[in-house]
């Protein structure tokens, strides 16, 4: 099973959506999330603020929280607690692949936590600048 996971960005509604929707203002959202819906069985928000989050999940409001620039403790209690709710989910498991769609603060404290378990990961633009990994969307879509 290949869960695409993708991390929240700046750009958001200024009301309250549903959290496949907050993120819409985003270029690399609408692309990433336009992938996963055609590449994964299940995928996910890595959000700042509120972890793992599932796309139709609860209305969320808008919020001005990252990861990036963040200091290294933060990003590890973060990680630990998204590796908490995917091994929660079910979805740290052999026949899963988590494929991340996020920029490195989202993953890095993440990876160490997720190579101890027998789930496969993926960053297909992992290195890419930024408008590198819209064109890589474009390429893949």
């Amino acid at each position: 099973m290949q869960i695409g996971l993708i991390s929240c960005t700046k750009s958001k509604r200024e009301q309250s959506a549903k959290p496949k929707n907050l993120y819409m203002e985003s270029a690399f959202f609408r692309k990433a999330r336009k992938y996963v819906e055609a590449n994964s069985d299940l995928w996910y928000i890595l959000s700042a603020k509120h972890h793992l989050i599932e796309p139709d999940g609860p209305s969320i409001e808008p919020y001005n929280e990252t990861l990036s620039g963040a200091p290294v403790a933060k990003k590890k209690e973060w990680s630990e607690t998204v590796y908490d709710q995917l091994r929660t989910k079910g979805l740290i498991a052999s026949d899963h692949r988590l494929e991340f769609h996020a920029g490195r603060d989202y993953y890095d404290e993440l990876l160490p936590l997720l190579n101890e378990a027998t789930v496969e990961v993926s960053i297909p633009t992992d290195g890419l600048r930024f408008g590198e990994t819209l064109a890589w969307y474009n390429d893949h879509l």
